[in-house]
């Protein structure tokens, strides 16, 4: 894992720009903590910040292969689960390693297959080769865009890099976010490819990009395609339990201390227990880490999202599995402090959205790296077994729009609401979210002979795995990578995507609950107060002196003089949500103050051009 830039200028000596591309890689340090380094040849220069995992001596970047026909130079971020095969492979066909690292295989594999080598590889990467022997930059992404990859065009090339704010080094990238960016940062839709700010894009999952002489292209090597499901139940399950033992043996390979993300949840709960299980073999135990608020489990009380604390089912797996597990304990001063919700700013380069949750993810990763490099997560799960309410709401399911608005819309109040009434016109959310669905649904093919039903939750399980996943990817990449953590994800592994994806929706839900099929598949491992427990999601604190804290950095905020978040934010409405009394911080006013600072910190920590018009 590690953050990646680089610049390509045909009508350049980029030799030259060495204060440029530093400037670009210092960026990134904190995604990359062991090791800098950079290259540059003619058009061509790349930097990269280095967290090692694999081969901690030999996996230094950039790499280079001299050829008779000039330098390959490559830039890798991720983690290639199946290298070993592939070294092996290569290995048969005459290529010679000096390293024990993926990143070598990676290089070796683009000399053997050149962008082929994209179908290959299991994994999360984003990785750019410059090729002088063809004077062209490859820069690919993997299938499910676990590992963020952005590009900007110039007159004369291209830059890229791991975030943005890579690229917003360059003085030939602009600050600029216009209409469309800012319907991007509130629609909560996840456009393929858009990336808020003006002339920069997203390198898309499963797509590679060319850059040559003669402009950029883009190849789409996977995307989710519907094939039919021949497996019954027994085999669909016994299927699902196969490819989750291979994914959590390849994904637990590291060099350094790793861990897994309890939650108490099915799918934290069930990778642990896997985990465990193989490492027991081993004579190794696993880590586990989860995430708790002062006083919350024993206070708790129950709403129409959570029914139970997490804390009580975590500790039922951590005996189970017998890992050596930690809390992690936050009170309401962290969650609330404004310098951590900077360092989630600084991390996703732009407002992020989610309040107390981004918060108490940064807090527990920052805790966690104290103790390990790697952690397996169950991001993603949801997603692909149908674990959310919005599968099961028939208001979400006949609805014209993105299932998962219905349901944001019902707990939490419109994010957008905060903003002056002016530009609520202007962007005119309602018309770009129902353009953008229509896009998203446009050409997921039937099956012959399936029904109405059936391909209506087809439809729902692809939204989910090509557009709402990659927000919760994003944000936990950069969440953990700000504090040099790697975050690893078993359940995005295509394999078990494309395979649980064609299962039709009556397996799925065979017992008439969410993940079935993950639930059967790891029934054997499972404590039975977790097989039984009921969908949660990822814990927010009841603390009301979390609000109060808002408020009071919000008031801060209105005696603040011609502060620019007011030409985005409706002041009147900030100043009702700061004035309610504790017991009347509803969801939706806590909304309102967690958008008005994050937006106010936005343009304090980046001062963007706005073009609102």
């Amino acid at each position: 894992m590690c953050g990646i830039t680089g610049w390509v200028s045909f009508e350049r000596d980029l030799t030259a720009a060495s204060s440029t591309l530093d400037a670009m890689t210092e960026t990134m340090s904190c995604r990359g903590p062991d090791d800098r380094g950079t290259w540059a040849g003619g058009p061509a220069a790349l930097g990269h910040r280095r967290l090692a995992i694999i081969d901690l001596p030999g996996g230094r970047q950039p790499m280079t292969a001299e050829t008779p026909a000039g330098t390959v130079a490559l830039v890798y971020s991720g983690e290639t689960y199946n290298y070993t095969e592939l070294r092996r492979e290569l290995t048969g066909r005459g290529h010679r390693f000096t390293t024990e690292s993926d990143t070598e295989v990676v290089l070796r594999g683009y000399l053997e297959w050149g962008e082929a080598l994209a179908e290959r590889l299991n994994g999360m990467y984003a990785f750019a080769v410059w090729d002088a022997r063809h004077d062209k930059l490859v820069m690919v992404r993997d299938r499910m865009g676990i590992k963020p990859f952005y590009c900007y065009e110039t007159p004369d090339g291209v830059l890229f890099g791991s975030e943005p704010k890579a690229i917003l080094a360059n003085p030939l990238a602009r600050r600029r976010v216009g209409v469309d960016g800012l319907r991007e940062l509130f629609a909560m839709v996840k456009t393929p490819g858009h990336a808020v700010w003006d002339g920069m894009r997203e390198v898309e999952p499963g797509t590679v990009v060319t850059v040559d002489r003669s402009g950029l292209r883009r190849h789409v090597y996977w995307e989710l395609e519907t094939r039919p499901h021949p497996d019954g139940r027994e085999a669909s399950v016994a299927r699902v339990r196969e490819l989750l033992e291979d994914i959590v043996r390849r994904q637990l390979v590291s060099d350094v201390p790793r861990c897994t993300l309890l939650s108490g949840g099915l799918d934290s709960s069930a990778m642990t227990m896997l985990a465990a299980r193989q490492l027991a073999e081993k004579g190794e135990t696993v880590r586990s880490f989860a995430v708790d608020f002062a006083g919350q489990t024993d206070n708790f009380v129950a709403d129409a999202l959570r029914s139970t604390p997490d804390t009580p089912y975590v500790h039922d797996v951590a005996a189970a599995a017998g890992t050596e597990h930690r809390d992690i304990v936050l009170d309401s001063h962290a969650l609330a402090d404004p310098d951590v919700r900077a360092e989630m700013i600084r991390a996703r380069d732009i407002p992020t959205g989610f309040g107390d949750m981004d918060a108490s993810l940064y807090l527990l990763f920052r805790a966690i790296r104290e103790h390990s490099t790697v952690a397996l997560s169950g991001e993603s799960a949801d997603e692909v077994f149908g674990g959310y309410l919005q599968f099961f709401d028939e208001s979400a399911r006949t609805g014209d729009t993105f299932p998962w608005l219905v349901r944001f819309a019902d707990h939490f109040g419109d994010e957008s609401g905060v903003l002056r009434r002016d530009l609520t016109a202007a962007l005119d959310l309602p018309a770009y979210v129902k353009d953008s669905y229509a896009t998203a649904v446009d050409g997921i093919r039937r099956l012959d002979g399936e029904s109405d039903f059936e391909y209506r939750m087809r439809e729902i399980c692809h939204l989910h795995l090509t557009r709402f996943v990659r927000i919760l990817l994003d944000r936990k990449d950069r969440a953990s990578m700000a504090v040099g953590l790697e975050v690893r994800v078993p359940f995005c592994d295509h394999r078990l995507v494309e395979y649980v994806y064609n299962t039709p929706w009556a397996l799925k839900s065979f017992d008439g609950r969410e993940k079935s099929l993950l639930r059967e598949a790891t029934a054997d491992v499972l404590p039975r107060s977790v097989y039984d427990r009921v969908k949660s999601p990822y814990p927010s604190t009841q603390d009301p002196a979390y609000g109060v804290a808002l408020q009071g950095h919000v008031k801060d905020l209105l005696a603040t003089p011609g502060h620019p978040v007011f030409d985005l934010v409706d002041r009147e409405r900030a100043a009702r949500a700061a004035a309610r009394e504790a017991p009347q911080i509803t969801q939706a006013s806590r909304r309102d103050l967690e958008s008005t600072l994050d937006l106010a910190l936005w343009l304090d920590l980046y001062r963007p051009d706005l073009a609102l018009s």
